[in-house]
């Protein structure tokens, strides 16, 4: 069993033929890569890890910094420690890690050993995907995709939304800024729809990070004053059954765990958990 640091995205996207094993549950791996492939100066300093058994990867890694590395799933727990052991002895720096259990906690257990740094559980979240829309009760309003019009909207939504729900995320605003315009311009493979209400924007999604297959939905926001009117439930909807009616399979989506409320707004859409993933915090090595 070996690890490898792998500079090529295509390269890796290649080798790391694990990660098509189940689209939904690496779907956060697979549309990043997607975007190294394709735009590689959004990202351009990728590190990519692989874990090698008889030349075939049984584990795979990336990290596009500031922001955690994201761990594929593997049944090797030797895999987990081999991973964290090469990408230490490289001396990678390393904020923190996102992945799906029980795949992630092996890893961040080896990390905290080999490293000797404290690490913290941020966030437990569901991953969820969805291949047929249900139906739900119409909210007043209706949905349509954003325009470079809403770019000011878009964008200090976006800033709560990451404030919010990723506290502890570092936030790059000149980056976030950029692929906003990105996807407005329809320089991307996303978009953003928005829910109006009597001409006011009052919630905002979108799509982008294609698999292959499927796409992920998201951010999901709604502005504190206008929650509880079924706005978000209505333009989640409304995003989803378009993406299927135009050539996805399926649609995914990230979920806080510990939000209740909203778990049981996207499993009334349609949507179901596959996985239930986790975001580390690493502090300073001792």
């Amino acid at each position: 069993m070996e690890y490898e640091f792998v500079t090529d995205p295509a390269e890796f996207r290649a080798r790391a033929a694990l990660l098509l094993l189940d689209e939904a549950r690496h779907n956060l791996m697979l549309g990043i890569l997607g975007t190294l492939v394709r735009s590689p100066e959004v990202y351009p300093d990728p590190k990519m890890f692989l874990v090698v058994d008889r030349q075939v990867a049984i584990a795979a890694a990336l990290m596009t910094a500031p922001y955690n590395l994201i761990i594929a799933d593997t049944a090797s727990e030797q895999a987990m420690e081999v991973l964290a052991a090469g990408i230490a002895a490289d001396g990678v720096v390393i904020p923190g890690a996102i992945g799906n259990q029980p795949t992630v906690g092996r890893f961040v257990a080896a990390w905290e050993r080999i490293t000797e740094t404290p690490c913290r559980l941020r966030m437990e979240q569901g991953v969820f995907a969805l291949d047929q829309v249900a139906a739900v009760p119409a909210a007043p309003g209706s949905a349509r995709v954003a325009t470079p019009d809403d770019l000011a909207v878009i964008t200090d939504w976006t800033r709560v939304f990451l404030a919010e729900a990723l506290p502890d995320e570092p936030v790059d605003e000149e980056g976030n800024l950029k692929a906003i315009r990105r996807r407005l311009e329809g320089e991307g493979p996303g978009a953003y729809w928005i829910w109006s209400c009597e001409g006011q924007p009052v919630s905002l999604t979108g799509h982008g990070n294609p698999t292959g297959r499927g796409i992920r939905i998201g951010p999901v926001y709604t502005p504190p004053v206008h929650r509880g009117r079924g706005y978000a439930s209505s333009l989640v909807a409304a995003e989803s059954q378009w993406l299927l009616d135009n050539g996805y399979e399926f649609c995914f989506l990230f979920t806080d765990l510990a939000n209740p409320t909203s778990n049981a707004i996207y499993e009334r859409i349609g949507y179901r958990q596959v996985a239930e993933a986790a975001s580390y915090v690493f502090g300073t090595p001792a």
